[in-house]
């Protein structure tokens, strides 16, 4: 998925408990794809807990734009998310839509 998005740098499927299930970084690119998944698992936790007592209903997705990145994520089910890196200036709409359309086939097999 990375590969398929300009600006795209890396990815991982990761449970909430900080536990990565699978990573990618695109050739060429240093960023620790598993720091940057474990310190949101903890602000997913916490924005899933305010969702429910605002009952807003399920957290779905969530992106962060840093100076440098834009990290989107999406929630597979209560447990697992996967995210997505990007260079600031990315395709984050085709990032959004590719998440979109794997989502379903991971849930599959998770």
């Amino acid at each position: 998925m990375v590969d398929h998005v300009d600006g795209g740098v890396g990815a991982l499927i990761m449970g909430l408990d900080g536990i990565a299930v699978d990573r990618y970084v695109r050739d060429g690119e240093s960023i620790d794809i598993d720091t940057i998944g474990m310190e949101f698992s903890f602000i997913l936790t916490q924005i899933r807990k305010a969702s429910e007592v605002l009952a807003v209903g399920d957290l779905q997705e969530i992106s962060i734009k840093a100076e440098q990145l834009v990290i989107v994520i999406r929630m597979l089910n209560a447990e697992y998310f996967i995210g997505v890196a990007l260079r600031a200036d990315g395709n984050f709409g085709k990032a959004r839509f590719l998440l979109r359309v794997v989502a379903p086939r991971l849930i599959a097999e998770l």
